[in-house]
């Protein structure tokens, strides 16, 4: 199945907050997405958690590559994006419980915009 969304997520030395940003995308009701970690040269073991966390759910990915920056990382994410929307998501944020239902509503019903913010 193609995924709705593709979730980037850079990842750069934030071991310590990456578990709670991937559940919070495990968590999402909204089943059609998929997550791309993106290690981005980290050097606190975040690339060996990343490893870890592809584990719990086929529909996440990770690409380990040397220190490209933000938007290095970003640009890598989407590149291997399979989603019709691209999501960015901070390795030391979350998403809300039902984000993506919700989002996924509002572009369904609003299918003249092409970005959300």
């Amino acid at each position: 199945m193609k995924p709705f969304f593709s979730v980037v997520i850079p990842v750069y030395n934030v071991k310590k907050y990456l578990p709670e940003c991937v559940n919070s995308v495990l968590r999402q009701s909204f089943c059609a997405w998929e997550a791309i970690l993106v290690d981005d040269g980290s050097t606190d073991g975040s690339g060996e958690l990343c490893d870890d966390l592809v584990k719990q759910d086929p529909r996440i990915r990770v690409i380990h590559q040397t220190n490209k920056g933000l938007a290095g990382a970003r640009n890598s994410g989407m590149a291997l994006a399979e989603g019709d929307w691209l999501l960015f998501l901070d390795s030391d944020d979350f998403f809300q419980d039902e984000f993506m239902d919700q989002l996924a509503q509002q572009i369904k019903l609003n299918k003249e915009y092409d970005v959300y913010i």
